[in-house]
């Protein structure tokens, strides 16, 4: 009955639903299959000198598990320096300035260096500028710095469909953003201005982390992505290399010798089990028309 009085919305709800399951199956599978392979977990932990490592893939949703893994490095007086490899196209503001105030308090006590893998863009790109050392490969897809905010307008589809909103609301802004009407003139300028705002924290932060002018990084931070070798020119990343130079590189700069030794954050099965289903959940949420029907300001790319 649902399905023929609302075809549209029916179609959008299975759609969304289809795209759950999938992506909770891949997660599971990757999760279980790869991810555990060949990574040397705490339970592992081997003597002498370490070096962490702190991994960031995927979309930036949240920022506790790189908190807490940084924190548990940063404490250990074992982990001589610290690799953050990032392969991640950007996130949420909140996280993405959450992790970039801890790998700068990590680097305040021991090396950090950043590792860029395929993409470490706009929020990927903002927690690597946090390490005093930064690594990417000529083809890293980089830069990106910029803030994008969007939503859908449903208010033609509500009414299509017979749905007509009530909204009762103390406070001239508090509605800002519905998908049920139109922005206001006034209320399109506020949504600017704190785009605005939001960018020139991202600049600002980018400008502190790699030392450069502000005035340097603006120039550059209008959304457009380098490959690697273009952000070295741009001083954006200061070597070029993959991940095993990082992790030697760290190791220089720790004054170590000899055969390296990695170490990854000490995860439970089931950690890792929940942490993939919770980055699934977000991803569906972030990536269907649903997530579209109220502004969320990201430092990622449309």
């Amino acid at each position: 009955m649902f399905a023929r009085r609302h075809p549209i919305l029916f179609f959008f709800l299975m759609f969304a639903l289809i795209v759950a399951i999938t992506l909770i199956i891949v997660s599971l599978l990757f999760s279980w299959g790869f991810r555990g392979m060949g990574q040397m977990s705490r339970w592992e932990k081997p003597e002498g000198d370490l070096i962490g490592i702190v991994e960031v893939y995927g979309p930036i949703m949240a920022s506790e598990a790189a908190l807490r893994h940084l924190k548990e490095f940063r404490e250990d007086e074992a982990i001589k320096a610290v690799v953050v490899r990032i392969d991640s196209p950007g996130g949420g503001v909140g996280a993405s300035q959450e992790i970039y105030q801890a790998v700068k308090r990590t680097a305040g006590q021991k090396p950090v260096v950043a590792s860029m893998g395929g993409v470490a863009a706009s929020g990927g790109y903002y927690i690597a500028s946090a390490a005093p050392y930064v690594m990417a490969n000529p083809g890293t897809i980089t830069g990106s710095i910029g803030v994008i905010m969007g939503y859908t307008n449903v208010e033609s589809l509500l009414e299509k469909i017979g749905v007509y909103p009530v909204v009762i609301k103390s406070g001239k802004y508090k509605d800002t953003g519905s998908p049920t009407r139109e922005l206001s003139t006034e209320e399109r300028q506020l949504l600017q201005s704190l785009s605005d705002d939001l960018h020139t924290q991202f600049i600002e932060d980018v400008a502190n982390g790699r030392q450069i002018e502000v005035t340097k990084v603006k120039e550059i931070a209008d959304g457009s992505v380098f490959s690697g070798k273009t952000a070295l020119s741009h001083g954006l990343v200061d070597r070029l290399g993959n991940f095993n130079d990082a992790v030697a590189w760290a190791g220089k700069e720790a004054g170590l010798t000899g055969d390296l030794k990695m170490v990854y954050p000490r995860e439970e099965p089931y950690e890792r089990l929940l942490r993939f289903f919770e980055d699934t959940v977000q991803t569906v949420l972030s990536n269907t028309v649903f997530s579209r029907l109220r502004p969320a300001y990201q430092y990622a790319p449309k």
